[in-house]
C-alpha cells in the first residue's frame, strides 16, 4: 500500500513516526522532526511510504513549490521539485521480503505526476543496504569517513593515526575535560564557538543556521542527539553536536576556538565520541567529508579511521524534461533582462536553481 504523509497534519505525522519507530535502524535523517527543521516558505515536509506484508519503505523529502519563482512560466500549476535535506537520506526500506523497487517507484511516479514534480534531488545514505535501488542518475560527490566500532579498546586505539594518539595524550596533559549535554543546556556557548569556526573557515552561508534551528532540534529530537563539549580551566573551547540513530552516530556540526588549538581539544573530543558510541553498541561513527575532496578537513577526519573511506552519492531525476528546460530558458531570459550573468552549470541540480553570480562591489 502506497501513502504520502504530510508532517503538518498531526495524524499523518503520528503515523510516519510510528513507522519510523518500528524500523530497526531508526535513521535520524528519516524522522519527520529532522526534516521539519529544514522546511522553508512554500515548502512541505512529506514522506512517501510503502507497506506490504514483507517490506516497508520510508522516503522523506521536502516538496518545493515552483509557482512562486519568477522564472516559473505563468499558468504552470501545479509545479514542484523535491529535495532531501542536509545529511544522509533516500528511499529507506526494511523487511523480510525482497525490496519493492518496482512497486514503490511506479506508485511514487504516479503521485509525482499528479503534483507536477519536475525534478528530484537526493542526498543518499552511506549504507546502501538500507536503500531501494534508485531509478535516476547516481553520482559520487566525494569520499566520507566512517569509523567502524566493532573492535576491542586496544585495537580501536591503534586503528587511528599516530598523530591522533599523540594529540589525545596532549589534550589530557593540558587538562582538557569532555562533558556530554543531552539537553542543549549550553547552547549559547556552542553557538558562539560554532559561529566563530564558520567565520574562520569562510563557510558558505548555508552553514549559518539560526538559533531557532538548534532550539527546534533540542525540543523535537530528544534522544536523537548529544552535544559533546571540551573544557580547559572551566571554559568551553571545542564542541560538537552528534546525531544518534539506532546503529550509527553522526558528526553533525561543531567547532573549536583557535586559541585552544595547542591543547588539541577536538582530538580528545572525537575520541571520546568514539568511546561513547562503542559503549552504547553502535556500529559506526560517521565523521563525514570535507568542503572539497581530500581537503584539510577531510584529512583530519580520516586520521580517526585511516581505512574508513566510503563514497557519498547523490541521486537526481528529471521527471518532466519539457518543463525543466522551460524553467532554465526563462531563468536565463530574466537574467539577461536584468543584466545578470547566469547560465546552467554542470554538476548543479536542478540547473534552474543555480544562484546568480554575485556582482562585484
Amino acid at each position: 500500500m502506497f501513502s504520502v504523509f504530510d508532517a503538518q497534519e498531526p495524524h499523518e505525522m503520528a503515523t510516519w513516526t510510528q513507522l519510523w519507530n518500528r524500523w530497526p535502524a531508526r535513521e535520524v535523517f528519516a524522522h519527520p522532526a529532522y526534516l521539519r527543521m529544514f522546511r522553508g516558505d512554500a515548502e512541505r515536509v512529506l514522506c512517501a511510504a510503502w507497506q506490504s506484508e514483507g517490506a516497508t519503505v520510508l522516503y522523506p523529502f521536502i516538496l518545493r513549490d515552483l509557482t512562486g519563482e519568477p522564472y516559473c512560466p505563468e499558468g504552470l500549476a501545479p509545479a514542484h521539485d523535491t529535495v532531501t535535506p542536509y545529511g544522509y537520506g533516500g528511499p529507506f526500506w526494511w523487511g523480510s521480503g525482497p525490496a519493492p523497487n518496482a512497486e514503490f517507484w511506479t506508485s511514487f511516479d504516479a503521485w509525482a505526476g499528479s503534483q507536477g514534480v519536475v525534478a528530484e534531488f537526493l542526498r543518499l545514505s552511506l549504507d546502501e543496504s538500507h536503500l531501494l535501488a534508485y531509478p535516476g542518475q547516481r553520482e559520487e560527490k566525494q569520499q566520507n569517513v566512517v569509523r567502524e566500532l566493532d573492535l576491542d579498546d586496544d585495537a580501536l586505539w591503534m586503528d587511528v593515526e599516530h598523530k591522533v594518539r599523540k594529540n589525545v595524550k596532549t589534550a589530557r596533559r593540558c587538562g582538557v575535560v569532555i562533558e556530554q549535554d543531552s539537553d542543549g543546556t549550553l547552547l549559547d556557548d556552542f553557538l558562539s564557538i560554532y559561529a566563530t569556526t564558520m567565520d574562520r573557515r569562510a563557510a558558505d552561508r548555508g552553514y549559518y543556521f539560526p538559533r531557532s534551528f538548534f532550539e527546534q532540534l533540542c525540543q523535537d529530537l530528544a534522544g536523537q542527539f548529544v552535544f559533546f563539549h571540551a573544557f580547559v580551566d572551566g571554559q568551553m573551547v571545542s564542541t560538537e553536536l552528534v546525531l544518534v540513530s539506532a546503529h550509527s552516530v553522526y558528526s553533525f556540526l561543531g567547532g573549536t576556538l583557535r586559541s585552544a588549538f595547542a591543547a588539541r581539544p577536538n582530538d580528545l573530543l572525537k575520541f571520546e565520541v568514539i568511546r561513547w558510541a562503542k559503549d552504547r553498541h553502535k556500529k559506526n561513527f560517521v565523521l563525514g567529508g570535507g568542503y572539497e575532496p581530500n581537503d584539510g578537513i577531510f584529512r583530519y577526519k580520516r586520521s580517526f579511521a585511516p581505512s574508513g573511506r566510503v563514497p557519498f552519492h547523490v541521486g537526481h531525476r528529471i521527471l518532466r524534461p519539457d518543463i525543466y528546460q522551460r524553467l532554465i530558458d526563462e531563468r536565463a531570459r530574466l537574467a539577461t533582462v536584468g543584466g545578470q550573468a547566469w547560465a546552467p552549470r554542470a554538476g548543479f541540480f536542478p540547473a534552474y536553481r543555480r544562484p546568480a553570480a554575485r556582482r562585484a562591489a
